[in-house]
């Protein structure tokens, strides 16, 4: 089913070069390679696309999401055999992973058809007042033009060529141009076909969804500094991310960048709980530290509590219970090899100790725990940095005062835990207003790994979480991404748009 070519303005398009995807077992499949003249094309389809889609009725963009969600079903099973094979993920990931990315558009489906996002406002004229008469004004949100998103590794279907990113500008009216994850070029390509035929059955101007694979950075550059790319959504490393947000801050005419670019999500174990159940939190921990080999943006990698015996009792805890998880493979070879020398530098750095860890190969990983004292962490900040993978570390405050200290030094993070019982009250009261400032989620006694998909969920935060603190990529409310409010004054109803009259 593979068409191994870039999807342009509903053309299946090949090119000069190739490249292989790195499958985990069988042989490898040839994709076409993005040129800058592949760039130009897509942008340039997107914009002559964005005059009748932009345009559109919110029931016939409703009908295309809902379209998408049925096509990306129907070939369930194709995207989870070649996602098993590209990225080592169990089918029960990748089955569920391809429910949330057809739920998503649904879910955006309805959204739209309701309106609200449309943040309607009316001010009536008032031709009498004095000293000055107010004109008729009219408020509304609209979309914003073409949109670049980019392909997450970890997310190769709920973040990727038909994710929450695609499914929200779509839903705003903007085309969307992706650029795959080299990653899993395989999956991208079968979603790429599912949207192609959703655009078909629905009328959709061609240009509005096309797909690149492959190429080097300056593919990427290339899109992110089209004149007619209007917006980026991005879901990557920090060190990529901010170099496409400075690309973009630097254009003649600057755009948005929304890119959530990674995050260590501490989560700070108060006394009480900690000496009651510190065990069951540990062994928690475990399983969401290690959930999808730790690639998850939301993996929970610091746990900071004061030191004494629970504090002690919970490093065993934690150490047993990741001593009893095999060995997991990670997306890439380079992910895999990019923790390990992670893990390699936290290890060796000065007032790290090891708790647990085992030696792994290729594209195995598996678990690993460090411990540092809360001075050391406030010293070095190397230890705030991101490991990508299951690697977990303690920080032993030398009291809860350390602790508060701690949150207030905190960078950006996308989540932020409070584990409490009742007589934790007053500790996490004068905790929440710091971590307010520091995540855009923060929970109580749970585990940030899993994020839902609904009206009040927040997926970003300060940086360098994301590069835009009051946005979020997850839930309805990303739509206010790739939208920008529009004022009409005593404009005629006769041509008006019709979702003001």
């Amino acid at each position: 089913m593979l068409k191994h070519k870039h999807l342009i303005a509903g053309a299946w398009v090949a090119g000069e070069a190739t490249f292989d995807n790195a499958p985990v077992s069988g042989a490898a499949d040839q994709f076409a390679v993005a040129t800058a003249d592949h760039v130009d094309a897509a942008v340039r389809a997107a914009e002559q696309a964005f005059l009748s889609y932009g345009n559109s009725s919110r029931q016939d963009r409703a009908a295309f999401l809902r379209a998408i969600a049925d096509e990306l079903e129907a070939r369930g099973e194709a995207i989870t055999e070649i996602g098993m094979r590209e990225t080592g993920l169990p089918q029960v990931r990748l089955d569920g992973e391809r429910g949330r990315a057809a739920g998503q558009f649904r879910l955006f489906a309805d959204h739209i058809e309701v309106g609200d996002y449309l943040d309607r406002r009316y001010d009536g004229a008032l031709p009498d007042r004095e000293p000055l008469p107010r004109p008729d004004l009219r408020l509304m949100q609209r979309p914003v033009g073409p949109v670049a998103v980019f392909g997450a590794s970890n997310f190769p279907l709920a973040f990727s060529a038909a994710g929450g990113d695609t499914a929200a500008a779509l839903a705003a009216g903007c085309p969307v141009v992706v650029r795959g994850h080299y990653a899993h070029p395989g999956i991208s390509d079968i979603v790429a076909q599912s949207v192609a035929a959703a655009i078909k059955t629905c009328g959709i101007h061609p240009g509005t969804f096309s797909l690149l694979q492959g190429g080097d950075n300056s593919i990427g550059h290339a899109l992110v500094s089209h004149p007619l790319i209007r917006a980026v959504g991005f879901t990557g490393s920090l060190a990529g991310g901010r170099a496409l947000y400075d690309i973009c801050a630097a254009r003649p005419e600057p755009i948005p960048f929304f890119g959530e670019l990674g995050s260590v999500n501490p989560m700070f174990l108060l006394p009480a709980a900690l000496a009651s159940r510190g065990a069951s939190i540990a062994a928690g921990w475990a399983g969401s530290l290690t959930m999808g080999a730790g690639q998850f943006c939301t993996n929970p990698g610091i746990a900071v509590l004061a030191k004494g015996s629970d504090a002690d009792a919970f490093s065993v805890a934690a150490a047993d219970a990741l001593s009893k998880i095999e060995a997991q493979v990670m997306l890439t070879d380079s992910t895999a090899s990019a923790f390990r020398s992670g893990c390699e530098k936290l290890q060796s750095a000065t007032g790290v100790s090891e708790v647990f860890g085992k030696s792994c190969e290729k594209r195995n990983v598996t678990p690993h725990l460090v411990t540092t004292s809360g001075e050391n962490w406030l010293a070095n900040e190397l230890l705030s940095e991101e490991v990508f993978g299951p690697l977990g570390m303690i920080v032993v405050a030398s009291d809860t005062d350390e602790m508060i200290t701690i949150a207030n030094t905190l960078k950006g993070q996308l989540t932020c835990t409070l584990h409490m019982d009742d007589a934790d009250t007053e500790m996490a009261r004068t905790l929440l207003p710091i971590l307010e400032r520091k995540a855009g989620r923060i929970l109580a006694n749970g585990f940030p790994t899993g994020v839902e998909v609904c009206d009040s969920m927040v997926h970003g935060g300060p940086y360098p979480a994301s590069t835009n603190f009051g946005a979020t990529s997850v839930g309805t409310m990303s739509i206010r991404r790739f939208l920008r409010p529009i004022a009409y004054q005593n404009i005629p109803p006769e041509i008006l748009p019709a979702d003001l009259i």
